[in-house]
């Protein structure tokens, strides 16, 4: 559906809203009804009421009320390019992946609900990553995949990473060990079509921040003469680039950088912790509420259960990871833009990405009073590579210690190729550790990028495949592609 002259003028105003703004009250307009035909599936009439509304009302809403009701109109545009798959798409690819299913069993699975599905203006629509998900959250099928999934060989290079770095923090005076040195390239390429011909294209392409693991940032060559690059110790660290849209409408954007990272185990003792100064400014920062970051109900009771009456921040923290790795499975996600409240929709599934678990646990630490914030970019051990998502907690006297909720998960249930020992060594490792394999752009959700964007973020959550617009509009996920070549270029 295209937008008005006046819907579109009023788009130039629009950055990405938090998700908890979108419980603002209707003021004058449709916004509420809006929601209610979104939440039945009626998403042409939802669209067409709030475009209607500041089509023929635009004095009666302020500036945050109209980015507001722009942002419903394009969340249900990019939920509609998540949900594409009809149940005849789906089924066509499940009779390759899995052995000797048929139709009837199919349609059970849908009955049961065992599929990310939704009504979308009358047509059952599933969520792109359906067949992948299925393997993750039923074992007895994944057992029927076609060809089989083999991870041995990264599974086999996490644990290795993790005996190596215990062994050598055992003999060191830091928690810090074999520094590792990586040389990178990142690449965007934008669709044909995606800007017209001749016109600016911003980018924004993630680069490693500083950190106490992480340093000796080197910006290598670049596609055109970033004009501006994010501080070392940005919460949200880009390098920001501008090319002209070629005859075609298209571009290419790339980065090419040097850094350094450790491996990384921190050796806690519960005795050992110490209070928190709970007046200090960064305590109270993050363990506050915040987007996605939500104390409803439900974390309450499932806190009170988890924790019980633990007092110790390290213990409760401990008792919080091993609950989420005992209890929630993987899954590929929708984007996060659509998700209004990311850490109660993993609870409530009882199943996430890495980005959704990680945020569980960040919600459920801060709950308890333990300082907890979020880390991503990129993880890459050889033979896997994809972004990445994990935390952060603050234990005092020991600082800020990584803690990485999909590992605990991933050893507990999907490395069945390695030994229950060695599982749970790889889990246990991972609650103050932290292997070499990353390149870690972000310490916080949520933060603006610099130069802040002037339109809709396509992740208002994460930064990780970079974010691209135009004087005109945002370049969604669905009109360009990113990769990241990695060259290690020192051994440890």
């Amino acid at each position: 559906m295209r937008l008005s002259t006046l819907t579109m003028a009023v788009l130039t105003f629009g950055m990405i809203l938090s998700s908890a703004s979108a419980n603002i009250a209707a003021q004058g307009n449709q916004y509420t009804t809006a929601l209610q035909l979104e939440r039945r599936g009626k998403f042409k009439e939802a669209t067409r009421l709030l475009i209607n509304d500041l089509d023929k009302s635009p004095g009666s809403f302020t500036a945050d009320e109209k980015k507001k009701l722009l942002f419903e109109i394009e969340r249900m545009r990019r939920i509609r390019i998540d949900y594409s798959l009809t149940a005849g798409q789906l089924y066509a690819q499940l009779e390759v992946s899995v052995k000797d299913i048929t139709r009837p069993e199919f349609d059970g699975w849908v009955k049961k609900g065992m599929f990310d599905a939704r009504t979308i203006d009358d047509t059952l629509r599933f969520v792109n990553a359906s067949r992948s998900n299925l393997f993750f959250r039923y074992p007895s099928i994944a057992a029927r995949r076609n060809p089989p999934a083999d991870e041995s060989g990264v599974n086999r290079e996490i644990l290795s990473a993790c005996e190596q770095i215990e062994r050598c923090v055992d003999t060191a005076t830091t928690p810090y060990v074999l520094p590792m040195k990586f040389e990178m390239e990142m690449r965007l390429s934008v669709d044909s079509g995606a800007a017209a011909p001749g016109e600016t294209i911003r980018a924004w392409l993630p680069i490693p921040r500083k950190l106490p693991y992480q340093g000796g940032f080197e910006l290598l060559s670049s596609s055109s003469k970033p004009l501006d690059v994010a501080p070392p110790e940005s919460p949200i660290r880009s390098a920001y680039l501008e090319q002209t849209a070629d005859r075609n409408g298209g571009a290419s954007f790339d980065v090419r950088y040097s850094y350094k990272t450790f491996g990384v185990k921190f050796r806690m003792s519960a005795g050992s912790v110490k209070p928190y100064d709970t007046s200090d400014a960064t305590y109270r920062r993050f363990t506050s509420e915040g987007p996605n970051i939500v104390f409803t109900k439900r974390i309450e009771r499932l806190s009170r259960t988890i924790v019980g009456g633990e007092t110790n921040p390290l213990l409760k923290a401990r008792r919080i990871y091993d609950w989420v790795a005992r209890n929630i499975r993987y899954s590929f996600a929708r984007e996060y833009s659509t998700i209004r409240n990311v850490s109660d929709y993993c609870l409530t599934k009882e199943y996430g990405d890495c980005g959704q678990e990680a945020m569980l646990f960040i919600t459920l630490c801060r709950f308890n009073g333990i300082p907890a914030r979020w880390q991503s970019g990129w993880f890459f051990f050889p033979g896997g590579k994809d972004i990445h998502d994990w935390t952060q907690i603050y234990i005092n006297p020991y600082g800020w210690v990584p803690v990485d909720p999909y590992m605990g998960i991933r050893a507990s249930r999907y490395m069945n190729d390695l030994s229950r020992v060695q599982r749970d060594s790889v889990r246990d490792f991972y609650f103050g550790g932290l292997d070499q394999y990353r390149m870690t752009a972000n310490s916080d959700n949520n933060q603006e990028l610099i130069p802040a964007k002037k339109f809709f973020r396509s992740d208002n959550v994460d930064f990780q495949r970079g974010e691209m617009e135009t004087a005109k509009q945002n370049i969604y996920f669905n009109q360009f592609n990113y990769e990241l070549d990695i060259k290690e270029i020192s051994a440890k």
